[in-house]
């Protein structure tokens, strides 16, 4: 007979899920740890997931919906440039190094880090995740040169693609330990190049001698 899988909501069974991929990766996930901390059988876990591989592929979707994919929007959409990428990585910074999940680093460059990688479901997650992350990027870099804040040397195509990768030195070095001051210096360094100068004060008029 086949179980009765209808008597729990599947989101909260991924949202539990989620946190025990997060914290701990896939790799080093049993199936125990998932019966333990979703309360269900191991029977009804595959009967909704399949096995272990399907259950990670949905938590890691669930996560980039309920993490990433807001966080992107808000940057694509933000009117203030600059200070939108700004407020992007002290926002980022501020939830990997305090609070409940400080430490845990982002479940999606840890898994950029693992083996499961190489699962091609797993993989198409990666790179959709990467191209929105990078196009929020660009989007904001766009407003930004509208706003006169850019350098004009700057590609904006291949800074978004620098800071996109900044995103993932920040939570791979946050899930190693360090200290969110020495986060935001980096992020602050790496902002620099790009800011337009601010055009030089006019020197004041010789006054001719009377």
């Amino acid at each position: 007979m086949s179980p009765d899988i209808k008597h729990f909501n599947p989101d909260v069974v991924l949202d539990d899920a989620v946190r025990v991929f997060w914290r701990q990766g896939m790799p080093a996930t049993g199936i125990q740890a998932l019966v333990s901390a979703t309360g269900l059988s191991r029977s009804s876990l595959y009967a909704t997931f399949g096995n272990k591989d399907g259950l990670y592929a949905a938590a890691l979707g669930r996560y980039i919906d309920q993490h990433s994919t807001p966080a992107f929007a808000a940057l694509s959409a933000a009117p203030t440039g600059l200070t939108a990428i700004e407020d992007f990585f002290t926002g980022l910074i501020g939830v990997r190094c305090s609070g409940p999940v400080a430490g845990w680093g982002c479940m999606v460059t840890n898994a950029h880090a693992g083996p499961e990688s190489a699962d091609p479901a797993i993989r198409e997650l990666l790179d959709a995740h990467h191209q929105t992350l990078q196009s929020a990027m660009r989007s904001a870099l766009s407003t930004a040169a509208g706003l006169g804040q850019l350098a004009a040397s700057v590609d904006p195509d291949a800074a978004a693609a620098v800071l996109a990768t900044l995103a993932y030195g920040v939570n791979l070095r946050s899930r190693a330990g360090a200290a969110a001051d020495t986060l935001r210096e980096s992020v602050a360094g790496a902002l620099v190049p790009l800011r337009a100068r601010p055009a030089p004060a006019p020197t004041p008029q010789e006054v001719p001698p009377q």
